[in-house]
C-alpha cells in the first residue's frame, strides 16, 4: 500500500481531518498581521517617548521668556499625563497579547477587538495633543508676541477665525485617522479577515 492509499484511507475515516488542518492553517495565518502589529506598537512607543523627550527641550529652541516657561511646562506636564495613560493602556494589552496562546478564533477575535480599543485610544490621543499643540501656539503668540497677534486678530473677521479652525480640525482629523490606518488599519482588517473566514465555516 503506497502513501497515497494510506492518506485516502485516514480521510475517508476522520472526514473532519481536513477541517481541523484547515483552521489551523487560518489560525497560523493570523500571526503574520498579529506579529507586524506588535513590531509596530513597539516602534511606536519608542518614537513617542523620542518625541517626548525633543519636546522637553523647545523652551531652549525657541529662548521662551520665563512666563512662557512656566506654561510651557504647564502644557508639557499635561500632554506627558495623557501620553503616560495611553502608553500604560498599551503596554497592558501587548504584553497581555504575549501571555495568551493565539491557536484559537476565540484569542484572535480577543486580540482584534482589544487593538480596535487601543487604535481608538491612540487616535484620542493624537487628537487631544494636537490640541494642546494648537493651544499652546496660541498662548505662546500672546505672551511672546502680543502686539503682532492683537493686530491679527483686530484685521480677521469672526468668521475667517472660526472657517480657520474648522479646517485645522479637519486637517488634523484627516492625518490622525489615515496614520492610523496605514500603520495599524490595514493589518487589523487582515486579521478580522481570517477570522471572518473561521466564523463562515
Amino acid at each position: 500500500m503506497n502513501f497515497d492509499d494510506i492518506k485516502n484511507e485516514w480521510n475517508a475515516e476522520n472526514p473532519d481531518g481536513n477541517n481541523i488542518s484547515t483552521d489551523m492553517l487560518k489560525i497560523k495565518q493570523a500571526h503574520t498581521p498579529i506579529d507586524r502589529i506588535r513590531g509596530k506598537m513597539k516602534h511606536e512607543f519608542f518614537y513617542q517617548m523620542f518625541f517626548l523627550v525633543i519636546m522637553a527641550f523647545i523652551p531652549y529652541l525657541f529662548s521662551f521668556s520665563p512666563a512662557m516657561d512656566q506654561v510651557f511646562l504647564m502644557f508639557y506636564a499635561i500632554t506627558c499625563g495623557f501620553t503616560a495613560y495611553y502608553f500604560i493602556k498599551f503596554y497592558r494589552f501587548y504584553k497581555n497579547s504575549y501571555d495568551m496562546s493565539l491557536d484559537t478564533r476565540k484569542n484572535i477575535l480577543w486580540f482584534y477587538y482589544e487593538m480596535k480599543l487601543n487604535v481608538e485610544l491612540y487616535k484620542a490621543l493624537t487628537y487631544i495633543v494636537a490640541f494642546i499643540g494648537v493651544a499652546l501656539i496660541a498662548v505662546y503668540l500672546f505672551i511672546e508676541k502680543a502686539s503682532i497677534f492683537i493686530r491679527i486678530l483686530s484685521k480677521l473677521s469672526s468668521v475667517y477665525i472660526l472657517l480657520n479652525c474648522f479646517i485645522s480640525i479637519l486637517i488634523i482629523g484627516a492625518i490622525t485617522e489615515l496614520w492610523a490606518w496605514y500603520y495599524y488599519g490595514k493589518h487589523l482588517k487582515q486579521v478580522k479577515k481570517i477570522v471572518d473566514e473561521l466564523d463562515y465555516e
